[in-house]
């Protein structure tokens, strides 16, 4: 059975704006979603802001393996309800990998828990957009598989440190920018059963989820994200008895002869 992957796409720019309308023909969702549909052990799927319930209704999120997200100014328009739906899925298995500007989503903050604020710049408008040189920092990582020690985009937007989220497991990618900033642009966490991976390249302007490498990372997040085990249940046992095997520690502590 494939990876059902579902790629959630803002899809504000990618109606209004020509030039991500000619980076990303039938909108940026919709290209991530094709470029991991190339291989056969993925089956993805989009759903928009647009949709009701963003497309992400109880069924969707249950039979979504992992759950990829891209969003930029429409951060606030994203139901509360359905973001502790999302969450309430990755503690429980689900996995999730989060886009560039996500880290400003409101599914990311709520996971992280912290501000994930950063520095950036976006030079595209004056026609000198900064290079960025992404590196591997864990090499045997399964995301930086089939990658080189390095690879750059020619333009991208930067961002910068510090970047405010918890210490992540692994760092699978540090960026540097022509500008000389760095940045931790390749983290992986751990919620519950749920795996969590964020990437930071792809910003609306520039045509970075066309590039191969790009496209390998996001492949191999897929695969890395994926827990194949049930969901875990929210259900709580009150007041659980104890084990037999701890009847003759607690009687012996409480003075009597522990049985043999």
């Amino acid at each position: 059975m494939p990876i059902r992957v579902t790629v959630y796409g803002e899809n504000i720019h990618d109606q209004k704006h020509p030039v991500v309308q000619a980076n990303y023909p039938g909108g940026m969702h919709t290209v991530i979603a094709n470029a991991l549909n190339r291989d056969s052990e993925i089956k993805a799927s989009t759903v928009t802001l647009q949709e009701p319930e963003h497309g992400l209704t109880e069924q969707k999120l249950a039979e979504t393996d992992v759950l990829f997200w891209w969003g930029h100014v429409g951060h606030h328009e994203v139901q509360d309800a359905v973001v502790e739906r999302i969450a309430e899925a990755v503690w429980s298995g689900m996995g999730a990998v989060f886009l560039h500007s996500a880290h400003f989503s409101k599914p990311f903050k709520r996971l992280m828990g912290t501000p994930c604020n950063l520095k950036w710049r976006n030079n595209h408008h004056l026609g000198t957009p900064d290079r960025e040189r992404i590196w591997q920092t864990s090499r045997n990582h399964p995301i930086a598989a089939g990658l080189p020690e390095y690879f750059e985009l020619e333009g991208e937007e930067m961002y910068g440190e510090p970047f405010g989220v918890p210490e992540p497991l692994e760092t699978v990618f540090i960026s540097w920018f022509s500008g000389g900033e760095v940045f931790r642009s390749g983290l992986t966490y751990k919620h519950g059963a749920g795996n969590i991976f964020y990437f930071r390249p792809g910003d609306e302007v520039f045509p970075t989820y066309q590039d191969a490498n790009i496209q390998r990372v996001l492949l191999n997040a897929a695969k890395w994200a994926y827990n194949p085990s049930p969901r875990l249940s929210r259900e709580v046992t009150l007041n659980a008895p104890c084990c037999n095997e701890l009847i003759p520690e607690a009687r012996f502590a409480a003075g009597k002869e522990a049985t043999k």
